[in-house]
């Protein structure tokens, strides 16, 4: 289905591309019987034809190659509330692993993992959306994904596609089922902490620090609402501390986080960027106040990854995204 909608939004967008200059033609060629000029009508053809030989071009690289490019970020984050036992802690960030995008690539998803490994992480944060329309999606991924590897946990949290949403074929039982089917494999199968409105300790001595995960939860106002599945408050009782928080759709952080909350660090997915960034531009930038990369408002920090998978198989200008956050205590 993805692919019959990238060819015939592909053919609709090469159709307007190459209405553009036989457009311009139709304006000239009226001007040209009013002033008695002669307007040879090639140079406009050619024209039409190279837009659309473009247009393909670009898609074809986005499909091939785009959405299997791969940058890693690194960023330093400093809080005095993070224990000195904790200076130097490396947290890999990832999110929307779409795992359907690496069913005819599956060598480009073991590259991604080996890169995560690489990264020789503390602590890997995955912010949901394993998959697009449900479980079975994993199932031919499975080894691959249990060769992540951290020194503490990967801990992972559901995101909007996990809740089996977008597959209409089930009814709202079926979803159910879908959704306790993944949480069985993340659990049991793979061997992560899924934080469903719940958290984990990770300690250091008599140091710890928290993570805070939460279901999907989408605001009003911007991004489109989803699902809302999320119980911050009851995720995050009994916490104190330096804390992290999971959450899927970055709309949460400005919705509740921010208004309710201390919460230094939030860690989002969700938006892909839109998938595509035109001169520093993210797609996503036409809905999402924090559509990539970090935010910060007074104390409070919010990263958004965008995601390693792809609802539609192409990717342009926005290549997939590891998250390497290397925690430092200025604790006086």
């Amino acid at each position: 289905m993805t692919v019959t909608f990238i060819i015939v939004s592909a053919i609709v967008f090469s159709l307007l591309l190459a209405a553009i200059p036989n457009i311009i033609f139709l304006l000239a060629w009226l001007g040209s019987k009013i002033f008695n000029y002669s307007l040879p009508y090639p140079p406009f053809g050619w024209s039409a034809l190279a837009l659309v030989v473009l247009c393909w071009m670009i898609l074809a690289y986005g499909v091939i190659f785009g959405r299997f490019r791969l940058t890693i970020n690194n960023l330093t984050y400093e809080n005095a509330l993070i224990p000195k036992s904790f200076d130097g802690y490396r947290l890999v960030h990832i999110s929307d692993l779409h795992l359907s995008t690496f069913d005819d690539r599956p060598q480009q998803l073991k590259r991604f993992v080996d890169s995560i490994n690489a990264q020789n992480p503390d602590l890997i944060c995955f912010t949901g959306d394993l998959t697009t329309f449900g479980v079975k999606e994993a199932a031919p991924h499975t080894e691959t994904l249990k060769q992540l590897h951290a020194k503490d946990e990967i801990i992972s949290i559901l995101g909007n596609h996990d809740f089996a949403i977008y597959a209409h074929q089930l009814d709202n039982k079926g979803k159910l089922d879908a959704v306790c089917q993944l949480d069985t494999f993340e659990r049991q199968d793979l061997g992560w902490i899924l934080l469903r409105n719940g958290h984990h300790i990770l300690n250091r001595g008599n140091d710890s620090i928290t993570i805070i995960g939460v279901d999907n939860i989408s605001s009003r106002g911007q991004g489109f609402e989803t699902i809302n599945s999320g119980d911050l408050q009851k995720a995050m009782q009994g916490t104190g501390g330096f804390r992290i928080l999971l959450t899927h759709d970055p709309s949460h952080w400005r919705g509740e986080v921010l208004p309710q909350t201390d919460i230094p660090l939030t860690l989002s997915g969700h938006t892909h960027a839109g998938q595509i960034r035109i001169f520093g531009k993210n797609l996503s930038d036409l809905m999402f106040k924090e559509s990539a990369g970090i935010y910060r408002e007074g104390t409070q920090t919010l990263y958004v990854n965008i995601g390693l998978g792809c609802t539609l198989p192409i990717r342009l200008n926005a290549p997939a995204e590891i998250t390497v956050i290397t925690l430092r205590s200025t604790e006086n």
